[in-house]
């Protein structure tokens, strides 16, 4: 069960957009900007406040890549993997972060919640390649002493 402020903050972010089907999607990007993830009893409050089948607010969730049910860290990774960034070596720089966070395919956030590290298909960026994007920032031309480097200066709140 979630504190009650969460249900207070998502009710600002409802009266915002408004108690209509369109505000759908807003007021979930709010709550993901502001919490860093979806809680599931959120989505649920929010489709009975704004009148929408809880399937359907479900279904735009699970649906669009940016939503997540779980909690994201700090700086979250975005490893790009697509063709560009993989044949300019992607795969080394993203094992490279995994190791020095202590992370895995399926571990994808540090227990200190600092980091998330999360591999896409492409950042849109294929000249740059091989690019990380942190917190929507991106690094080009990664290698894998420049992101663990780059990771170690956010550890110490300097990049």
């Amino acid at each position: 069960m979630l504190d009650q402020s969460y249900y207070e903050m998502t009710d600002r972010m409802i009266a915002k957009y408004g108690k209509r089907r369109a505000a759908l999607i807003p007021v979930l990007e709010d709550i993901q900007d502001e919490l860093r993830y979806l809680p599931r009893e959120l989505l649920t409050y929010v489709a009975k406040e704004i009148g929408v089948k809880e399937a359907e607010a479900y279904g735009v969730a699970t649906f669009y890549e940016n939503f997540s049910f779980d909690p994201k860290g700090k700086y979250e990774i975005k490893c790009c993997d697509g063709t560009a960034c993989h044949v300019k070596k992607s795969i080394p720089v993203i094992e490279a972060l995994r190791s020095e966070l202590g992370l895995t395919g399926k571990k994808k956030t540090t227990d200190d919640m600092l980091f998330t590290v999360e591999t896409v298909s492409c950042l849109g960026a294929c000249g740059l390649a091989p690019t990380l994007m942190v917190n929507g920032e991106v690094y080009p031309r990664m290698t894998p002493d420049s992101a663990v480097e780059l990771v170690r200066k956010l550890k110490g709140g300097e990049a």
